[in-house]
């Protein structure tokens, strides 16, 4: 499946500007943080989709809020989907007009907000809505008791003949372990990949590369000991950067880890993406619409298309390698049209698998894949991923004065979901 706002194939054609195109007046984030120890392990889901709601109005004050009119969250583990928790969330910001504003969540697993973001383009592109906010929200904290494998599943099911069938609940490190073995990827270089990871996310948040992505969130916070007692009182914090980055590892501490997922693997959890909670938002609407309510100069840039691509669930970190193409190839593109790749680090193993298979090389090399890091050192809160790497990407195109973009990410059960967008000046 492929979607698009436009059919139109060739760079120039991508690059061109049309009253139909679906444009993006901002792309926003919390920051990301570690589960059950970083300082927004305390809040709620919806209460992080809040603050990014909110943000967004902020950043687009000439926005009638009566004008939004669909919003679609992206959500892996909440109870109920977060589809009550998500609109009470919306509904309790009183700039919404809940009797013109609509709400629904979305998931498909790691690529849940890329496909809420994905679903309000195309709502917008069949004139179902004028105007839409595509997000995501996480709290793996509160919500990732069963490490995201369903307790109650139909038993014949989990005892299939088909291996494809079982293989959906497979844990996701062993599939990582799977592509590591299948691929030829080396301890020595998931381990070097997340050692880089770190590298350019410190780099990039000493230089505040990712304050005009984040959204301030102020929160409540409980310390606690390594045992999960309280220590001290509960105090308010207002977080602002992100948690999970280490600037100072380096080989010889990430040689030392033992393997997370089997007793000879190689993925650890240094070389894994860190489970994290954390929210995003993307403000969409079409072309013409922006010029209608004199908002043209608040334009960032478009969303061109999507693309999303079945693989074998046990070695589901493939997915991009599988979707990137297909998206690439809709539109008449090639990788040296990309200026910037955001591909999700599930684990080190995927993500060097994609880059080779891919022909990414080079390109990872030259900074030009995951230039600020990636979800080994940011974390990957499940349900906001998709749009975290969007903000990410919007945000870093500006710095670049690049032109266009793709974001993509493996997908639990095995699939792989690809964006392609373009940065607007």
């Amino acid at each position: 499946m492929a979607a698009s706002a436009s059919k139109a194939k060739g760079l120039a054609s991508i690059l061109s500007k049309s009253p139909s195109d679906i444009v993006i007046l901002s792309s926003l984030r919390t920051p990301i943080t570690r589960s059950y120890k970083g300082h927004l392990k305390d809040a709620y889901p919806e209460e992080l989709l809040s603050s990014v709601l909110k943000a967004t109005l902020s950043a687009n004050p000439n926005l009638d809020p009566k004008k939004v009119n669909d919003v679609a969250v992206g959500v892996v583990l909440s109870e109920l989907g977060g589809s009550k928790a998500s609109r009470m969330a919306l509904n309790a910001i009183p700039e919404f007009d809940t009797s013109s504003t609509s709400l629904y969540t979305v998931n498909r697993a790691c690529s849940s907000s890329l496909q809420s973001i994905t679903n309000i383009a195309a709502s917008i592109s069949t004139g179902m809505i004028d105007v839409g906010i595509g997000a995501g929200m996480e709290s793996m904290t509160r919500n990732y008791g069963s490490k995201a494998i369903p307790v109650n599943v139909w038993p014949a099911l989990k005892t299939s003949p088909i291996a494809d069938a079982r293989d959906c609940i497979m844990p996701m490190g062993l599939t990582s372990e799977n592509v590591a073995e299948r691929y030829n990827v080396s301890r020595e270089d998931q381990d070097a990949f997340a050692v880089e990871s770190h590298r350019r996310a410190a780099r990039a948040r000493e230089n505040g590369y990712f304050d005009k992505e984040i959204v301030p969130v102020t929160t409540r916070f409980q310390e606690v000991d390594k045992s999960g007692q309280a220590v001290g009182e509960e105090k308010e914090v207002t977080v602002t950067q992100d948690d999970g980055i280490r600037p100072g590892v380096n080989m010889v501490g990430m040689t030392k880890l033992k393997p997370a997922f089997k007793a000879d693997g190689k993925s650890t959890a240094g070389n894994s993406s860190q489970v994290s909670d954390g929210a995003a938002a993307t403000l969409l609407m079409r072309r013409s619409t922006a010029t209608e309510l004199g908002l043209s100069g608040n334009i960032i840039g478009k969303f061109v298309g999507a693309a999303v691509a079945g693989c074998k669930p046990d070695e589901m970190g493939i997915g991009p390698a599988v979707v990137i193409p297909k998206l690439l190839g809709a539109y008449g593109l090639s990788n040296k049209n990309v200026d910037r790749w955001e591909i999700n680090e599930a684990f080190a193993s995927q993500a060097i698998y994609c880059v080779r298979e891919l022909g990414l090389e080079q390109e990872l090399a030259d900074e030009k894949v995951n230039p600020d890091g990636g979800a080994i050192a940011l974390g990957h809160p499940l349900g906001a991923t998709g749009a975290r790497l969007v903000a990410t990407l919007l945000h870093g195109l500006e710095r670049s004065q690049g032109q266009v973009g793709v974001v993509s990410m493996c997908i639990g059960t095995g699939m792989g979901m690809g964006g392609l967008f373009v940065r607007e000046y």
